[in-house]
């Protein structure tokens, strides 16, 4: 075997020297692909940005028709439960220009760009809740829809989806050559449409819940998107305005920097308590399936679970000994967001169980035996439908050679039918056979009738009729 070589002190130490470099040199490149791979800075016309942010923020004219037509779009889309529809209307709805504004304000100090967007967001919202309660006042469909119902609270989900839509739009829009799908596509992800229509419903069948609800949706939707808006603003280092009065800028810095902590502290707020409450509805979903569904012993009718008032309801068929209740309560220990949970459970005893069991088998039952009597009737009519069909067809064919006989005998006969017809003198009803004659030659009233009677005679005798009437 070759004999290993070793390293002196010297060479090992030059050597942890070189590794060192080595991964310092790494590490580097790593550090400066990832900062060129991210880096927006050298790309982003803050000017034009801002010159485009404040145009989008005016809402007269054609803005304010193109939000009138949104709206009505979006709320038939509602209303129906379509998806694509509503989707199209917040496509063409001009909602995040103000929103933009207010974002963008807060960052640069810009108190008159800032009241120009608030009240701009103002009469957008305000127009659009009257023509979506317009629409809804005097659409016939009145029924609350799946659309509807799912914009009136928000979720973790809503809150997420607001602020990185916002970071999306505010660096698409600082891009030199704004990239338009990508405001399209938050348009669309961040849905501030829906919410108002929602508001407007609301209105429209006078229900507060609702309609505070739905505008609470729509309020920190707005938030979220204007504070990504600013913190994009800000770490771009976007151009504060110039103020010559020193005391002047001064107290609209102050003023600004009030109004963004009144907007981020009820957001930060709403932000913990949407959280909260969405780990809350997880865990409780969780504890029902783990610790009640999978346990054969416990039959579950039925569970309502609130987060606002901590309390879970449970509804068993069976009884539920003192010794369950004891272990579900400790259970709930094992779920970190349902601690401090009024749990009320209802149960039946084990005869009501018991009870419901054996009704549950005796309508069973039952439904057998009707669905076999269903079956045997329906095999009855099948025979008697084969019956009927079998005496039509020798009928057809009986009638077939009565018709060529009443031709031999009645040489002037030109078409001959037969039926049985309904009459009634209005305290019984009579079945008459009726033969309806037609002739070659016409001829007068008395002679017709001799002839129809000579027909009626040997109809009678031929079909074995008690009675036949000829016409």
């Amino acid at each position: 075997m070759a004999e290993e070589t070793k390293l002196t002190p010297e060479e090992e130490k030059a050597l942890a020297t070189d590794i060192k470099k080595d991964a310092k040199g790494l590490l580097k490149s790593v550090i400066t692909f990832l900062s060129e791979l991210l880096d927006i800075r050298g790309e982003t016309d803050k000017d034009q940005t801002i010159d485009d942010i404040k145009k989008d923020i005016a809402f007269k004219g054609h803005t304010a028709w193109i939000l009138i037509f949104a709206v009505f779009i979006a709320s038939i889309g509602l209303n129906v439960s379509s998806t694509a529809v509503v989707i199209g209307a917040m496509l063409i709805s001009p909602l995040m220009g103000p929103i933009l504004g207010i974002g963008l304000s807060l960052a640069i100090y810009d108190i008159d760009t800032l009241k120009r967007s608030l009240v701009n967001l103002g009469v957008m919202v305000g127009l659009s809740v009257f023509t979506a309660w317009l629409y809804f006042s005097v659409s016939p469909l009145t029924e609350l829809t799946p659309e509807l119902e799912a914009r009136t609270a928000p979720t973790i989900l809503d809150v997420l989806i607001a602020i990185f839509g916002g970071l999306a739009l505010i660096v698409a829009r600082s891009k030199k050559g704004t990239i338009a799908t990508v405001i399209f596509g938050v348009a669309i992800a961040t849905a501030l449409m829906p919410p108002l229509c929602a508001v407007g419903y609301g209105l429209a069948i006078g229900d507060p819940e609702f309609y505070i609800g739905a505008l609470y949706l729509f309020t920190i939707n707005t938030i979220f998107i204007a504070l990504a808006t600013f913190v994009v603003a800000k770490i771009l280092a976007f151009p504060l305005v110039k103020y010559a009065n020193e005391a002047k800028r001064n107290r609209i810095k102050w003023t600004v920097t009030a109004v963004a902590l009144l907007a981020i502290v009820p957001a930060s707020f709403t932000f913990y308590n949407v959280w909260k409450e969405t780990n809350f509805n997880v865990e409780a979903k969780q504890y029902i399936k783990n610790e009640i569904k999978s346990n054969d012993a416990l039959q579950l009718l039925e569970n309502d679970f609130d987060f606002k008032t901590k309390m879970m309801h449970l509804s068993f068929y069976n009884e539920v000994t003192p010794a369950t209740k004891s272990d579900l309560l400790n259970e709930l220990k094992g779920y970190p967001s349902l601690v401090g949970v009024n749990l009320k459970i209802k149960s039946s005893n084990t005869g009501n169980f018991e009870l419901v069991k054996d009704l549950l088998e005796e309508k069973r039952v039952e439904v057998r035996r009707q669905r076999d009597e269903i079956t045997g009737l329906q095999n009855k009519i099948i025979v008697l439908e084969e019956q009927v069909a079998k005496q039509t067809k020798q009928k057809s064919l009986d009638f077939l050679t009565i018709s060529k006989d009443a031709k031999i005998n009645f040489s002037n006969l030109k078409t001959l039918g037969f039926s049985k017809e309904l009459k009634s003198n209005f305290r019984k009803i009579d079945t008459l056979p009726i033969a309806r004659a037609q002739w070659k030659a016409e001829v007068v009233d008395s002679l017709n009738k001799i002839r129809n009677d000579k027909l009626a005679i040997w109809l009678q005798k031929e079909m074995k009729l008690d009675t036949i009437y000829v016409k």
